[in-house]
């Protein structure tokens, strides 16, 4: 389905995907129409931009909302085709694997795009060149919406509630979208942000402009002056005439031209104002962190030395040759690549970039937004935990820490390096841990003391543990929580978790033990499973949904957990307050019987088909010894595959069946001709898809049959390891 068309002078461009009416239709039920809006913008030469509704074609004005095209998780077809005058095209995203997604083939660029969970502003740059020589660049921004949530009001209610408990965390960098942010006159984020980024910088900072003032780059100045004959110390060629004229002149000045060195270069400008402009900022932001009341002596006093020797560097005489800076009217290598010079231009690059107002916007981009959604019910099952035991601050003991993440990002420490302990008269009451260790071979600091996985490992998001006065010492009760950033349907007016996801908290509370080390006997200490999703619905209608229902009777259930919904969290807080005060030989008298079924948790495969025409019978051999790298598919494959939700590949040998798994490191397109399929082949010049492939594990001893009926084109299974199961036992084997 076309959704959008763009004509330009150079061009028409072509927005497509095939489930888009499914996908408006979950985001309407979801959200609500009124939100599903986008603002469009693009850079010269568009003649008019269409997008194609149910009531025809509407045009999209510069700078306007319009219903948005671009939702998450979904795959959009991308066709560029150019005037004649245009040889060469190339998308220009700041990621490569995106880049790799789209070729240029008989004046037509093509690929696809698919944001994950990845939400917020983005663009579409094409790159392109003319016959005359010319480089061209366009630009198309709008706004990628999600499915689930309303990304202009509860995705800022879940960065505004991570920032709160952790600053910087919600940020990342090399994303496909990114968020605006203006400077609020009541409220610190903009210069808190600057401030942490400084707080990492201001070492290395400090060091590169030291290191400049004692070795700075220097540059010749032709300075003129007139001296008399005995101060000469050399005798310039072009006086020589002059001086032999005047030598019974004493008093006679004679005009010299020398070369001076002098410190006033672009570079040493530079620094004069980086220096000035980062020293007056850090000092307005250090008087009113001096204000709080909470902060320590020791770090007044670090934050107070810190101010001093950026002074100090400031008024360095060195500075006082150097002139003020006006910009650079070319590209510096001095400040890329000289030593100190390249720090400074770093640091100056990360707070003005990425943090302080250019064009009118602050320009941040943010982990995806199931990551996001993760972390904030990890924070807002630990805000209920503390409400219900009715704790206060100095109550909760926080092991919280971030972790760096890359080159400028943080995430949440799993484990004990997350693990929240509340206490009341330094009597520990819970504790709560985020993405805890789940195998014996992990290592014990890093995860929650006693728990142990004999079989695969299983990984629930949010781990609860109840200390009570009736239990045995050192048996804990434990709760099992799952944020899934996920949807299944709609069913009586009550949005419903993936029925993947329930069964998966089955498996995650069977394959958890507790262990005696006293008897050194496996005991089970795990209560209950419970998936977090971003359900909607009136709490009257979700009580008596199946999934809700279920907790009473099986301790496995789901509860919908969205921003500004606090009707539907007053359920959470209910459960949560009656774990608290339930009588703990009245919760095990209730707890059904488990069979500990060690299942590995479930993830999307795509099984295709081998033959010995895929690349050869090399291709054939490398599948059989598993040792392949790559599959390709052929001139078909089925529109309803999500492409973004597959992990992993299963190999289907023509006349075996599966056995192995791979892990889908990447995929990209590539030509048939690329791919070398066979000579006279129909369409051999159209685009087929490659998954890049890394092998994993044996799934089965030896090869099992499956039924290829259920095969799209006879070629491919798009399934789960769980359906992957069923499967196989509808073979007579």
């Amino acid at each position: 389905m076309e959704l959008l068309t763009i004509k330009h002078n150079d061009f028409t461009m072509s927005v497509e995907c095939n489930k888009f009416d499914a996908i408006w239709t979950k985001a309407k039920s979801n959200i609500g129409e009124q939100s599903l809006l986008s603002n469009y913008s693009w850079t010269e030469g568009v003649v008019s931009v269409v997008r194609e509704t149910e009531a025809g074609k509407q045009e999209i004005l510069q700078g306007e909302q319009a219903p948005a095209v671009f939702f998450d998780n979904a795959d959009y077809p991308i066709w560029i085709e150019f005037e004649d005058r245009v040889k060469d095209a190339q998308f220009g995203s700041e990621l490569q694997g995106e880049n790799d997604k789209f070729s240029f083939r008989r004046g037509i660029l093509a690929g696809f795009l698919n944001y994950g969970n990845e939400i917020g502003r983005s663009e579409i740059n094409v790159i392109y060149k003319t016959k005359e020589g010319a480089t061209h660049r366009f630009t198309f921004s709008f706004e990628v919406l999600s499915t689930k949530l309303d990304y202009h009001e509860h995705w800022r209610s879940i960065i505004e509630d991570i920032e709160a408990e952790y600053r910087m965390l919600s940020l990342d960098f090399m994303r496909r979208t990114f968020h605006g942010f203006a400077p609020d006159p009541n409220g610190d984020t903009p210069e808190l942000i600057w401030w942490s980024v400084f707080a990492g910088e201001q070492e290395k900072f400090i060091r590169a402009c030291k290191s400049i003032i004692d070795r700075p780059r220097h540059r010749l100045h032709g300075h003129e002056s007139y001296k008399r004959a005995d101060r000469l110390t050399i005798v310039p060629r072009t006086i020589e005439n002059e001086l032999a004229e005047h030598r019974k002149e004493s008093g006679h000045l004679y005009r010299v031209e020398e070369q001076l060195q002098t410190n006033d270069t672009q570079e040493n400008r530079f620094l004069k104002f980086a220096l000035a402009q980062i020293t007056g900022k850090y000092e307005a932001l250090k008087h009113r962190i001096d204000g709080i009341n909470t902060i320590s002596e020791i770090k007044k006093q670090e934050m107070a030395d810190t101010l001093k020797t950026l002074q100090h560097l400031g008024h360095n005489p060195f500075f006082r040759t150097v002139g003020r800076y006006k910009g650079m009217s070319q590209e510096s290598m001095v400040l890329q690549k000289a030593t100190g010079y390249s720090q400074v231009y770093r640091t100056w690059s990360l707070l003005h970039r990425g943090y302080s107002l250019y064009d009118g916007l602050y320009r941040l981009q943010t982990k995806d937004i199931a990551t996001l959604y993760e972390i904030w019910c990890f924070i807002e099952v630990s805000h209920i935990v503390k409400d219900q035991l009715h704790l206060q601050d100095e109550d909760v003991e926080h092991r919280n820490r971030m972790e760096m993440n890359g080159v400028f990002t943080w995430e949440l420490g799993k484990g004990e390096h997350s693990r929240i302990l509340f206490k009341k008269d330094n009597v520990e009451l819970a504790e709560l841990i985020y993405n805890p260790k789940n195998t014996d071979s992990e290592n014990n600091n890093v995860g929650m003391k006693n728990l142990v996985v004999p079989t695969v490992p299983q990984k629930p998001d949010i781990v609860l543990q109840l200390t009570k006065n009736d239990l045995q010492q050192g048996m804990k009760m434990t709760y099992l929580f799952d944020a899934k950033y996920r949807i299944d349907g709609r069913q009586n007016g009550v949005d419903t978790p993936p029925d993947d996801a329930v069964n998966q908290m089955h498996r995650y509370r069977d394959a958890i033990y507790y262990k005696d080390y006293d008897s050194h006997a496996l005991k089970k200490e795990v209560i209950g499973g419970y998936i977090l999703f971003p359900g909607d619905g009136e709490t009257a209608d979700v009580e008596v949904s199946k999934f809700y229902k279920t907790i009473k009777k099986v301790n496995i259930g789901a509860f919908p957990l969205r921003p500004k919904d606090n009707h539907n969290r007053q359920l959470l807080e209910h459960f949560i307050e009656q774990l608290i005060q339930t009588k703990s030989h009245e919760t095990i008298a209730n707890i059904i019987p488990q069979k500990g079924a060690f299942v590995e948790v479930g993830n999307r495969v795509l099984i295709g088909l081998v033959g010995d025409n895929n690349r050869g019978r090399a291709a054939k051999d490398k599948f059989l010894d598993s040792t392949a790298t790559l599959y390709y598919t052929g001139s078909k494959f089925p529109t309803t595959i999500a492409l973004q939700d597959l992990h992993f590949f299963m190999p289907y040998i023509k006349g075996k069946g599966v056995r192995d798994v791979y892990e889908i490191t990447r995929v990209r397109t590539i030509s048939a001709k690329e791919a070398k399929q066979q000579e006279g082949e129909e369409g051999v010049n159209d685009i087929r898809l490659a998954f890049e492939l890394r092998f994993v594990r044996r799934q089965y001893p030896c090869y099992q049959p499956i039924d290829t009926s259920k095969m799209a084109f006879n070629t491919f299974i798009d399934t789960t390891f769980d359906e992957l199961l069923g499967i196989l036992l509808e073979q007579k084997i």
